[in-house]
């Protein structure tokens, strides 16, 4: 009886065996490449959300008190080709538009406002509001692994090229009535400023048009020409050039895209 058993048990575990491969091999049958060195294209389009920030906050932001990404959209085409059946190459050119809207309280925070028809410069103290905007293409191109036939990943660098963009906003007190611009340094002539009074700010002619950094995506196949995406672009460069020390912090775009793409 035990060896009878034992036959038993190893034939169903031979069949689960057999069963297993055989939904392996259709499941990239199906889903996978035809041909060993495939490509293409995939075109795409998707919502973009995130924002641009200082990375690590710094000690003069003490509180945030709204971040609220505006969304925007990105579309596009990426060539593809495989060099073997999991690894290949991804390229391509996305249009994108993309913005944000943050409040923060800040305490000696270096700041260039125009109040009251002029120029002031020097350390201020109270609330800061700022909306930005910026409309370009970013160039990805990044190594892509299919981790399995319905999934693909990839990681490498994207380049942006902003067309448009802006940095604007204004400060005045915070909510414990506290809104002041010392000029010069933070020992200088104090100036109050309020809500009733506020004073604003104008970057946009100051922003680089480049920047860079690094993009993580995925995709998933929900059907055979139709995928889902989603990806990060982490910048490494600021949107300020190194000789804009109105604001002494780098400010680094990161966004996140998630859409649908469908390949040829």
């Amino acid at each position: 009886m035990k060896a009878i058993r034992n036959i038993i048990l190893y034939g169903l575990i031979m069949i689960a065996c057999k069963t297993q491969a055989q939904e392996t091999v259709d499941s990239w049958e199906k889903w996978g490449p035809h041909d060993l060195h495939n490509s293409g294209w995939i075109f795409r389009v998707g919502y973009v959300i995130g924002g641009t920030s200082p990375i690590p906050l710094p000690d003069e932001i003490r509180s945030i008190n709204e971040f609220k990404p505006l969304g925007g959209i990105t579309f596009g085409a990426d060539y593809y080709i495989m060099f073997t059946r999991r690894l290949g190459l991804q390229a391509g050119v996305h249009f994108f538009w993309e913005g944000f809207h943050t409040s923060a309280n800040v305490k000696n925070y270096r700041m260039g406002i125009e109040m009251g028809g002029n120029h002031l410069e020097g350390n201020f103290t109270g609330t800061d509001v700022t909306n930005t905007e910026m409309v370009g293409i970013t160039i990805p191109i990044t190594c892509t692994c299919r981790v399995s036939p319905r999934w693909n990943i990839g990681l490498g660098p994207f380049f942006s090229f902003v067309g448009k963009g802006t940095f604007e906003g204004e400060v005045y007190d915070n909510p414990d009535g506290i809104g002041y611009l010392r000029e010069g340094d933070p020992t200088g002539r104090k100036i109050e400023i309020t809500s009733e009074n506020a004073a604003t700010y104008d970057f946009a002619g100051n922003m680089k048009h480049f920047y860079w950094g690094l993009e993580f995506m995925f995709e998933w196949k929900a059907m055979r020409h139709l995928n889902v995406f989603g990806a990060l672009d982490w910048s490494f460069s600021s949107i300020f050039p190194s000789s804009f020390e109105t604001i002494p912090f780098k400010m680094y775009p990161v966004y996140a895209k998630i859409g649908l793409g469908y390949r040829l």
